[in-house]
């Protein structure tokens, strides 16, 4: 295995094993850092959903905000555009820093492949 598939692949064990943050309830605010990264939403021990930050001032913090409004392709298309649901009790999001653009875009790549591979293909679900 190449040098950088070893990196990715130590990458995804360590954004598996980070702390799992409940969603705020509404008023309250996110626990999640304005870096940039990686991120899987969870229901319960299931992954729902892998996501990376793409741009934008507020990293991490921004778009786990985007998906509680209801701002993203996830919570329109699994929530039925209600963001608000990831309040509920059982939600769970866990996140991993990274600055560099390709790293993250490797690593949601390897961790969708491997945490939920019905989300790769032909963008039919």
């Amino acid at each position: 295995m190449s040098t950088e598939c070893q990196i990715i692949a130590e990458l995804l064990e360590e954004l598996c094993k980070q702390k799992e943050h409940r969603f705020p309830q509404k008023r309250q605010p996110l626990d999640a850092p304005k870096s940039h990264g990686v991120y899987i939403i969870r229901s319960n021990d299931t992954i729902l959903h892998v996501g990376r930050t793409l741009r934008g001032r507020e990293g991490l913090r921004q778009r786990l905000t985007d998906h509680l409004r209801g701002n993203s392709s996830f919570v329109r298309d699994d929530l039925n555009g209600q963001g608000a649901t990831l309040r509920e009790t059982g939600y769970t999001y866990q996140f991993l820093e990274r600055e560099s653009d390709r790293e993250r875009a490797l690593l949601e790549a390897l961790a969708t492949g491997t945490l939920c591979p019905k989300h790769i293909g032909t963008g039919c679900k």
